[in-house]
């Protein structure tokens, strides 16, 4: 029996680890690039959101500031969109890429597109399962190491399950940040926010932070596989 950072599994943690981490600085680079490069209609993020939200009728939905760095969202509960500083009064291609992304999750959310309505149904239960998940294998793997095994082994088969449920919302939010991005490209060129030369350093921008994603799901299943192992020698 094996715990915490002595268990010899926690190789297989290692390449997803290396790869989110090449993801973050591949995005911070990305975004920092762009930022300094200005679109050539010197159009604001907040200008570029309001135009895509518009086009696609939706006009109802507020365009917000919110404090920090790439922390822009939309948030689908109270249909209202939150763009950082830099993003919100920026005229980069970084600005009007990231504004496009959070406006194709808008359109995403006013046309029911179905990977997001699944999200949006699952997350507040992935929430709790995601909390419960670990302290269930940890509690269940020192319940076994007591010499319960009936017991232990129900808290960390039911920690499995948890934290299978945090794969599955991995699983379903790549598609949907893919297809977000698919939008903003396609929206900022149908409407002149940008134009052909400049999509090139939008599609870096976008292709960059959907990188952090593929690194998030390739890290909770490499997670899910090491418990798995785990479980095997239980």
């Amino acid at each position: 029996m094996y715990f915490g950072m002595f268990d010899p599994t926690i190789i297989i943690l290692i390449p997803a680890i290396v790869f989110a981490m090449y993801a973050q600085t591949k995005v911070k680079s990305a975004y920092s690039r762009y930022l300094k490069v200005s679109n050539r209609r010197g159009i604001t993020g907040r200008q570029a959101a309001r135009k895509i939200l518009d086009a696609n009728g939706l006009q109802h939905v507020p365009i917000e500031l919110v404090a920090g760095s790439l922390t822009d969202h939309y948030d689908p509960k109270k249909d209202v969109m939150r763009l950082s500083n830099d993003v919100y009064n920026g005229s980069s291609i970084a600005s009007v890429s990231i504004a496009a992304h959070e406006s194709g999750h808008a359109i995403q959310d006013g046309t029911a597109y179905g990977f997001l309505k699944f999200r949006n149904a699952i997350a507040p239960v992935v929430s709790i399962v995601s909390t419960a998940s670990w302290p269930l294998l940890l509690i269940g793997l020192f319940v076994i190491w007591q010499g319960n095994f009936t017991t232990g082994n129900f808290l960390f088969n039911l920690g499995i399950i948890f934290f299978a449920g945090v794969v599955l919302f991995h699983t379903v939010t790549l598609p949907v940040e893919l297809n977000a991005s698919k939008r903003a490209i396609g929206q900022l060129i149908e409407l002149n926010i940008i134009d052909e030369t400049e999509s090139k350093g939008a599609k870096k921008v976008l292709s960059a932070a959907a990188m952090t994603y593929v690194a998030a799901l390739a890290t909770a299943v490499a997670n899910l596989v090491r418990i798995l192992l785990i479980r095997g020698r239980n």
